[in-house]
This record gives C-alpha cells, structure tokens and sequence, in this order.
C-alpha cells in the first residue's frame, strides 16, 4: 500500500479518540468509585483492586497484541478493540442487577470483569495507535506521541465535567455510558480509512530481530524506569479525585482539581517538540521527576485549598510527559523493535500501575486510616472497620475501613434510608436484600454512637489519604536518579541521537 494513498490526518484523529475514549472512562470511573463504595459496600483495598484490574488487564493486552500487529495489521485490531468496548459497558451496568441477585462477591467480580474489558479494548486500541503514530510521522515520534496522548488528559477533562455536570441526575451506569461517544467516532474512522503497513514490517525486519532489541541493557533500563512510571502516574492518578476530594472534605471539588491538572496536560503535550528540542527526551523526562516527587509531597501535606491547588499544579505539569516521552525515547532509540519494543515498554506500565499503583496506593490509605482510628478511637474502629483482611504484596493484613458504613455516618444515614425505601417500593421486603438489611441492623446499634464516631471516621480518612501520597513521593526520587544516570550515560557517547531504520 502507497504512502500517498494515506490519510495520515484523519488516522493521527482517530488515534487521538481512542485515548480519549480511555480517559473518559477512566475519569468518570474515578468520580463514581464512592457510588461503587457506598452501594456495594467496598473497602478502598477493594476499590483499588478493582481499577487496578483494568490497568493490568490494560498492561496484559498491550503486551499480547504487540506481538501480532505488525502480522495482523492495525485496522482489523482496531475494529476488534471498538467491538470490545461496547461489551465492557455491558457488562458494567449489569452490577446492580448481579448485587441484588447474587451480592456483594458477585458485585465486585461484575465490577472487576467489567473494568478488565475496558482495559482489554484500551490495550488492544493502545498497542496498535502507538506504533502507528510513530510510522505515520517517523522524523518526530516524540512530538506526536505527545500530541497523541494529549487525548488522555482530553478524555479525562471530558469525563469530569460529565461527571459533575450530570452526577446528581443521572446514574452512575449512565455516566459510565459515556466514554461510547469518543468510541463511535474513532470506530466511524477507522472503518472506512486505509491504514499503512508498519515502520518494521515495510522494513522487512523479522520478529527474531524485534526480540533481539530485549538483549540491550539500555531497553531494560527503560523497562524499570516504566514500571515506577505506572506506579506515580495512573496509580496516583486512579486515586486522586478520591483523595483530594477526601482531603478538602468535598468530593466535587477532588473532581475539579482532577479536570484542572487534565487540562495542564492536555495543552502542555502539544509543546513537547520544542521543548524536546531544548533539553532532549531524557532532560525533560529528568526534570518531570523532580517537579513529581515535591508536587506530591505537598499534596499529601496539604492543609488548604489554596496549598493543594499549587501542589496539584506542580504534580500536573510532573506527570505531563512522562508516559508519551518514555515511548517516545523507546520509539526513536530502537525502531527495529517495532511494535514489539513499544508494547511491552507501554505494557510494563500498565502492569505496574495495576498490580502495584492501585491496590498499593489503596492499601496505604487504608493502612494509615485504620492504624490511626485503633489508636486513637479503637471503640469506633470497630464499628467500622470492613469485615475481612486485606493484603499488598508482603506487607501486614489490615481491615480497612467500609466504604458503605463510612458513607451512612458522613450524612448521617440518609442515602441507607433512600435505598432502603427504594427496595421496599418495588414491593419487595427488606429481609430479602441482604446487604441493606445487615447495614439498618448495623445502623441502628451505630447510631446511638454517631455524633462521637463521626469526626475521627473523618479524621482517619483525611490521615490515610495524606499519608499515602507523601510515601508515593518517593518514587519519582528514584526515577530522577535513573535518568541522571542515563544522561551521563548518553553524555560519554556524545549525545543523545534518534536512531532511524536503514
């Protein structure tokens, strides 16, 4: 197929929605986790597994599919990643129907299943948009990469004004329908463009070749530095509304700081090239990590709106580039990787964003919280805290505190007795509803104690969420240390070049 006979306008478009179509569910998956929460009675462990599901499922997909893009073609996976989004939503919304049938365990594998095919669709669209870019525009795969993945932040924007905008009217299965739009448009693209052969597979270079490029140190490297990525930005990322909003003591306003540092990104992104240009890749991303690591430390100190406004400033503008930079250097340093090299470097992120930034970040709220609240109101723990352990890696079992018992206590039951009438008016009796029974039995010995229990609930929650991101500010210290290494690195070799195939 003729370069000439190429859109590359109209395919640069369509890319660009399939990473909006992920930002916009992930935003509005972000705003609804405390409807997850209050509904299903889900501790912030469980929640945490559950978006982290999606990024490993994500993580798994971009690897897998790597491997067969440059056989198969981008255009039948694109068409196979439009198809799979659609039966992500379905999936989704049938929760509620899944929690009244079946309960609580049910809701959660539902939810978690849901999640992984999004992240199955998101991965599919992301190993194939990646490389696709890069051979659309070969001499500044850093600059449109950026561009590309400034529809994250997009999608991201769009996902929280919908969810503001719309919150308190429509469902939360209906917000999450929202991420179909940018869906439809890539779809509608996509099924009538011509697309080009891959930049490897036009160059004739084998797989034996694309797998030889995992024998380099410098690609490991990358690799490492890729998976503390994952873990800082869409680990913190899937959990920021959710934390800021518990900080100030206002959910709306986690949302708004959310959309704020969205937009940061979403213009930043498309001066990548010039500023590239200025300091190199690695320069760039060097200095990101260090704006990174204090932007959350502040953010996890924070003791006004005005402090977390300018912390969340320097963490949005931080975690702008990493992610499309870090292809970007992998793109232009070993293009005989093709996709394969791009894929698994995307991939790894993923991994660790879901099987280590959001169960970890999660566990660490819970972790604080509830250590704080035995402590100091051990009485009160114990009415709150959730029924089972929950683990991370080798670290201590704790219970967390219930998602669904912390919402009663915040406005005092009203949303339990709304529920609870809901059931009844479909005729219904309580009794057949077992988690709406167990939570009014549960409140009505609780409640007698709610005035005294209220505040350090509160407290405990404001604590676990500071502490949690305080501790994940040490992360871009070590990834500010991995690219200084690779600078002098790149320094003793005369400069860091793009390497382009012969």
């Amino acid at each position: 197929m003729e370069k000439s006979t190429i859109n590359k306008s109209r395919l640069l478009f369509a890319s660009f929605f399939t990473i909006v179509a992920g930002g916009v569910g992930f935003a509005v998956r972000g705003s609804i986790l405390v409807d997850w929460g209050n509904q299903f009675g889900f501790t912030m462990t469980e929640l945490g597994s559950i978006t982290g599901g999606g990024f490993a499922g994500f993580g798994i997909i971009i690897i897998l599919f790597s491997l067969i893009v440059d056989r198969v073609g981008y255009k039948p996976l694109l068409i196979l990643a439009f198809f799979v989004h659609f039966l992500s939503l379905v999936v989704t919304v049938g929760t509620v129907y899944i929690f009244n049938s079946m309960g609580r365990e049910a809701a959660y594998w539902c939810l978690f299943s849901g999640t992984f095919l999004f992240a199955v669709g998101n991965g599919i669209c992301e190993s194939v948009v990646n490389p696709l870019v890069a051979t659309l525009y070969p001499k500044a795969k850093t600059h449109y990469l950026n561009i590309l993945h400034a529809g994250w932040p997009g999608g991201m924007i769009l996902g929280g004004l919908l969810s503001i905008a719309f919150h308190n009217i429509l469902s939360w299965e209906a917000l999450m329908s929202f991420f179909l739009i940018p869906v439809i448009i890539y779809g509608g693209i996509i099924f009538k463009e011509k697309l080009p052969l891959s930049e490897a597979k036009e160059a004739g270079i084998s797989y034996k070749e694309m797998f030889r490029q995992f024998g380099r140190p410098l690609l490991l490297v990358l690799m490492l530095l890729m998976v503390l990525i994952g873990y800082v930005e869409l680990g913190t990322d899937s959990w920021i509304q959710n934390i800021t909003g518990n900080i100030l003591h206002n959910p709306t306003k986690g949302v708004l700081l959310f959309i704020y540092t969205s937009a940061l990104m979403f213009i930043l992104r498309f001066f990548a090239g010039p500023i590239v240009h200025k300091i190199s890749p690695l320069g760039l991303l060097f200095v990101c990590s260090i704006l990174g690591a204090i932007g959350l430390y502040i953010l996890g100190n924070a003791t006004s709106g005005l402090i977390m406004v300018f912390a969340v400033t320097i963490y949005g503008i931080a975690k702008t580039f990493f992610w499309p930079t870090m292809l970007g250097v992998v793109g232009e340093r070993f293009p005989r990787g093709g996709a394969v090299t791009m894929g698994f470097v995307g991939g790894v992120g993923m991994l660790s964003a879901g099987l280590l930034g959001g169960p970890g970040i999660g566990y660490k709220q819970d972790y604080f919280a509830s250590t704080k609240m035995k402590l100091e109101a051990p009485e009160a723990y114990d009415r709150y805290k959730a029924d089972d352990k929950n683990s991370f890696l080798f670290l201590t079992p704790i219970k967390g505190l219930n998602g669904s018992k912390v919402a009663i206590i915040k406005d005092n039951g009203e949303q339990l007795q709304g529920d609870i009438e809901r059931w009844e008016s479909t005729g219904k009796a309580i009794e057949e509803n077992n988690n709406l029974s167990e939570l009014q039995t549960w409140w009505v010995n609780a409640k007698p104690y709610a005035l005294k229990d209220k505040e350090p609930v509160e407290q405990a929650g404001f604590y676990g969420a500071g502490k949690a991101l305080e501790l994940t500010a040490f992360i871009p210290i070590i990834m500010a240390i991995g690219y200084f290494l690779l600078i002098l690195y790149f320094k003793k070799q005369g400069g860091y070049k793009q390497i382009e195939i012969k």
